[in-house]
Formats: structure tokens, sequence, C-alpha cells
């Protein structure tokens, strides 16, 4: 296909989203005609992302990568006595100021906070911390430490969002999906491999499994919630296809990626989706042995692929209206381990990244002498007031404190 068919084909997807007809993807339902209560979905959908403009992606990266080897405190000499072998001295370190430089293999990083697009919070942590990975996870994508909450807090947001669970609203990048999209009134869209996102089926199965037949108004609440279920699963699934089939970039996203490509794919395609959630899978950062390699090649990997989604942004035009945000779902112990790594720890540092950041460190720095419970750091920022930031300071909606439960102080983050 040549660019000027490319662009035809790109800009007619557009029209029929924004007109609200591609959260059904007419492709995928055939010649059946579509369902009213469904296209009035879509169509709020479309309205809604096209009225603020505004998308947020969420970056997980699991198996709790260690903030003070990645953010480094070598204007503190506690630092050092803390870890005499696995230490970063300050020629080795990208210099952010006087107190901070970061990871030797984080390029991506450093330009992004000297052009003032990343913002770094400092000390992020909750009450009575978990360190297993299963359970702190669980309260990171829940918001709700301690507790039992049933929803993620991006599904909830998804919903306080758009109550109506409008189609594609809500996108998940993974092998299975994440606690933290879980919703209520939302399904979210959940894929690894775009070009393979369909539903399995025997050969035999697949012609009528693809279509969706029409059988008209449906009084059965269950039929009819199973219907449009089925309807949503294969619009998706075509969709999805279709925006990463036409795809192209020059922009190099390095060794792994981490799925952020694809997020472009879907922007630059037209999806109504307000909200992505990806990760770095496989608790990659859970660094107890020889720490210092393998972790810097994690954090250079993640910095490319940030940088690179930064790039890649401003290549189609849809920088200024994308914030990600990046955490952990908690740090190491401050002294190193015997073995040259270090042990499931406390407190973090998170980070926001967009064009609409203003760059620069927020929270109060934790102290490396006088440590919690456990050679830990104490936190000293609830990290729910980094989620509340982003609800209420970028998506521009003041609910944050009903979706987080309680109200939590926003940082003035935004431009």
């Amino acid at each position: 296909m040549n660019l000027k068919n490319s662009m035809k084909n790109k800009l007619k997807r557009r029209e029929v989203l924004r007109r609200g007809i591609a959260g059904l993807g007419v492709a995928g339902v055939g010649a059946s005609i579509l369902h009213s209560s469904v296209m009035s979905r879509v169509a709020e959908a479309a309205t809604l992302a096209e009225a603020n403009g505004k998308i947020l992606v969420v970056l997980e990266l699991s198996g709790g990568n260690d903030g003070l080897n990645t953010v480094v405190p070598y204007g503190d000499d506690a630092y050092y006595r803390h870890r005499p072998e696995i230490g970063l001295p300050k020629n080795e370190l990208k210099v952010l100021d006087d107190h901070f430089g970061l990871n030797p293999g984080m390029a991506g990083f450093e330009g992004l906070f000297k052009d003032g697009k990343m913002a770094i919070v400092h000390g992020c942590g909750y009450e009575n911390p978990s360190y297993s990975h299963f359970t702190s996870m669980a309260y990171w994508h829940t918001a709700a430490p301690n507790s039992g909450e049933e929803y993620g807090w991006v599904g909830r947001l998804a919903d306080n969002l758009d109550p109506s669970g409008s189609s594609n609203f809500l996108v998940n990048v993974a092998a299975r999906q994440s606690l933290a999209v879980r919703s209520q009134k939302h399904v979210p869209v959940v894929f690894d491999q775009p070009s393979r996102f369909m539903r399995e089926a025997f050969f035999e199965e697949k012609e009528a499994l693809d279509r969706v037949p029409d059988v008209g108004s449906v009084e059965n609440p269950s039929r009819r919630f199973l219907l449009d279920i089925a309807r949503s699963a294969n619009d998706a699934s075509e969709l999805v296809r279709d925006a990463w089939s036409n795809y192209r970039s020059p922009v190099d996203y390095g060794v792994n990626s981490l799925d952020l490509p694809k997020v472009v794919s879907l922007i630059d395609s037209g999806m109504p989706t307000k909200l992505y959630y990806v990760s770095y899978r496989n608790n990659a950062f859970d660094t107890h042995v020889f720490q210092n390699n393998v972790h810097r090649r994690l954090l250079t990997y993640t910095s490319d692929a940030v940088a690179a989604f930064v790039r890649d942004l401003e290549r189609i035009g849809r920088a200024d209206d994308v914030a990600l945000m990046i955490f952990s779902e908690f740090g190491r112990r401050v002294p190193e381990n015997v073995t040259l790594g270090t042990d499931h720890g406390a407190a973090n540092v998170m980070f926001v990244v967009g064009n609409g950041i203003k760059g620069g460190h927020y929270g109060e720095i934790p102290s490396l002498t006088n440590l919690a419970e456990g050679d830990n750091l104490a936190y000293t920022t609830d990290f729910r007031r980094v989620y509340q930031t982003l609800i209420n300071g970028w998506l521009g909606h003041g609910d944050g404190p009903s979706i987080l439960n309680g109200d939590f102080e926003s940082f003035d983050m935004f431009s």
C-alpha cells in the first residue's frame, strides 16, 4: 500500500471512530445491524475521548525495582556506607544535580529529565508495608493498602470517568488481565500479540463465532449482556489487529519495547481509549543476587523504551496528550546483602513522564540514617498522592477522592 492510500485509510478509520461506530468495528460485525444501546455507549466514549483528549498510560516495573540504584543519592555519604560494594560512584552516574544522579544505563531518562519532561517522586509507599510481591502489588493495583478491594484503581477510574461502560475505553497489554484494570462496568481490552488477538476456536467453529447475529430486541438481560460482550470482543480484536498492521515507525525502542509501540499504534489509529496499562513482566526487577549488571541492563531497556515512546508520540502529534506513570510494587532495603544484591524493601521512587509535565523532584527525600523497621526507607509520600495528581491534574477529573477512597493531596505537576 502506498503512503497516499495508507493516509486515506487512516483518515477513514479516524472518521469512523469520531462518529462513534468504530467502537463496534463495522468490519467485525459483517452485515449485522448495530445494536442501538451499544452504538450509544460507543458514541459516548468517542465523544468523551475527543472532549478532553488526555490519555493516561501506566507502566509497571514488576519485581520491586531498587530505587536507590535508579535515582542515586550520591550527595549523601550514608548511601555509600550502606552499599560499599554495589553503591554507584558519581563519576559513572548520569548526574542530574548536586545530590542525585541516574543509573549509568539511563541516558533516555537523563534526556527527559533535563528537557523538563520527567517528574521524580521520592519516598512513595504506604503504612504497614508488605514485602510480598503478590500482596504489595495488589495494594498498588487497587490503591487500597491492607484491605481486600475487589476492583483495580484504573478500573474504578474508568467507571467514574464513563459510567456507561463504553467499549474500548480501557486497554491492558498483557498475557493476562491485571487486577489494576478490573472494573465493575467496563470490559478491558486485554491482548498480548495484536496480530493474534482473536477468539480461539476450532477451524469449523470460526465462521460462526466471528458473526454475532442481530436478533432484534432482547428482553433477557443476561442474554443481552452476553451478546454485547461477544460483539465487543470481536470488534475490539478487529480494531487492534487493524491498528497494529498499519503501524509503521522509524523510532527505535531498543531491546525491550515494553509494549509501548502497541499503545502508540492504538492512539494513532484513533481508538477512544483513555487508559492504558502495560508492564515490564516476569518479576524482572527482583535483584537479590549480583545486582548491578542485570539492574543496569533492565534500567537501560526501560529508559530507552520510555524515551522512544515520547519521540513516537511526537511523531504522530500526540505527545501533548499523553502522560506516562511508572511504578514498582516496592523498593529494596537500604543496605546491600551478602550476595551483592538487595532484598525486598518499602519506599521507592515513582516517575511521571510527558510533554505536559513540570519536570523536577517531588516529595520529601527519605532519610538514609533514620531508617524504618528492617533497614528500610521510611515512606514520605503516600503513593495515592501520585494517583490523585494524575486523576485531578492530568485527566482533569475532580472525583479522585471517591475513586481512591480518600483525599490525597495532589502535586502541582502539570503545565
